[in-house]
């Protein structure tokens, strides 16, 4: 999964989001390899740390929860300033979340049930060797390269590895009341504008504060209104963001033997798999536009060519390119908000800046991961162009069962390796 968000509800600064002194921060280890050609790569020493979305918020200097359940604790919460000065933001035990690493090898499992909590999936971030920063990707004209187990991974699940454009420090420079940073895993960004973020740029997003209604526990710009393109209102396409990108995906577009478990498919999910990335320009160097993603696999030593396209009345296409984006969509009957919004162009701009690498594991309370796996909208004609999206039942996905079912599943990341288009495998 690739994806470039922005975030954002409104908020004022005023106190500080502040640290707390429990538990010491300690992220896990995880090395990266960056090449200038076939092997010819260096080790890079980094860490893994958690979102601060799964952290411990609680009373300065004492044990009081600030956000129970869903729920933000009213008595030390009545509003986002005193919230913001009676919270703090805790250290991570490791062995409350799920997540290990070796080396260059992060795993990441469904549920954790710690001593003090029971923990569901996480979202994590690649940090710098200084381990108080993120590492931020420029991925114009480059290509990423990764390795992934997601055998034990079942219908209902996402583990996805993702960038996103977020600031180096977790905006700690720019709102001096963050005092978390990076460090901490502030700063997340999703074009998606979940009204569910703990904190935003410093400050706790306690005002008008809208918890997910079925999970009991759980340049960056923020929004509000119109411009957060909320689904309720029917503002989706209204908004800043671009909320539908433009995705390649082989099962959705009529290629139905490319991906999936067993030797019978190209790429077997059953074993681990080599994905490779290349963000190509349009002139070949680090000036051009974005004007291509292409993707490509590697198992057993084979190189894996991906899929083409194979729908009525949408020409071959193999890559994302910009043609392809509007034409998939015309095909599909979707609004085309990319294209609004600048297209690849303008995506390869933040590529361009530096983006964060996102390893995430987790359950969909909005949608039950139907738009990732199964027929959606549920209620569309499953011939039509574009609705089937994968081979799961479409009564699937529902986050309880999916975590009572497969407590242990686990995704493995390993091996990320980042240079010059070639130089990776």
């Amino acid at each position: 999964m690739f994806s470039l968000y922005v975030i954002g509800l409104y908020v004022t600064l005023c106190a500080s989001q502040n640290t707390g002194t429990l538990n010491i921060e300690t992220p896990l280890p995880m090395n990266i390899q960056v090449c200038s050609a076939p092997g010819s790569c260096q080790n890079e020493a980094g860490g893994i740390v958690l979102d601060a979305h799964w952290r411990w918020y609680h009373k300065i200097d004492d044990y009081d929860n600030c956000y129970v359940g869903n729920i933000w604790n009213s008595a030390l919460c009545p509003d986002p300033d005193s919230c913001t000065a009676n919270c703090a933001i805790e250290g991570i035990d490791q062995s409350e979340w799920g997540g290990t690493s070796t080396g260059n090898e992060l795993s990441i499992r469904l549920v954790t049930q710690g001593q003090h909590s029971r923990n569901v999936g996480a979202r994590t971030y690649l940090l710098d060797s200084s381990l108080q920063k993120y590492y931020m990707f420029k991925l114009i004209n480059r290509e990423f390269t990764f390795d992934v187990d997601v055998s034990q991974l079942a219908c209902g699940m996402n583990g996805a590895l993702y960038f996103v454009e977020m600031e180096a420090d977790g905006g700690a420079s720019r709102f001096p009341t963050n005092k978390g940073g990076a460090k901490y895993g502030t700063g997340y960004c999703d074009a998606q504008c979940p009204h569910s973020v703990k904190y935003i740029n410093g400050k706790a997003n306690s005002g008008n504060w809208e918890p997910s209604p079925t999970d009991p526990i759980s340049e960056q710009t923020q929004c509000e209104g119109i411009e957060c393109g909320d689904n309720a209102s029917g503002d989706r396409y209204n908004g800043v963001c671009d909320k539908d990108g433009c995705d390649f995906a082989s099962y959705r577009l009529g290629d139905r033997s490319y991906y999936g478990t067993g030797s019978n498919f190209k790429v077997d999910t059953s074993r681990k798999v080599t994905v490779v990335t290349q963000f190509i320009t349009s002139d070949g160097t680090d000036n051009g536009d974005l004007q291509e993603i292409r993707r490509f696999y590697v198992q057993d030593g084979q190189r894996i060519e991906n899929s083409f396209t194979n729908l009525p009345g949408l020409s071959s296409y193999d890559s994302i390119t910009e043609d392809f984006c509007i034409e998939s969509k015309r095909i599909f009957g979707d609004f085309d908000h990319h294209s609004q919004l600048g297209g690849l162009k303008e995506m390869g701009e933040a590529l361009r800046r530096g983006v964060v690498l996102v390893f995430s594991l987790w359950t969909d309370h909005e949608a039950n991961m139907l738009w990732l796996d199964s027929n959606y909208p549920v209620d569309a004609n499953p011939s039509n162009p574009g609705v089937s999206r994968g081979p799961c039942p479409t009564d699937s996905g529902v986050p309880q069962d999916v975590e009572n079912a497969n407590p242990d599943a686990t995704v493995r990341f390993s091996n990320i390796k980042f240079g010059a288009i070639g130089s990776t495998t």
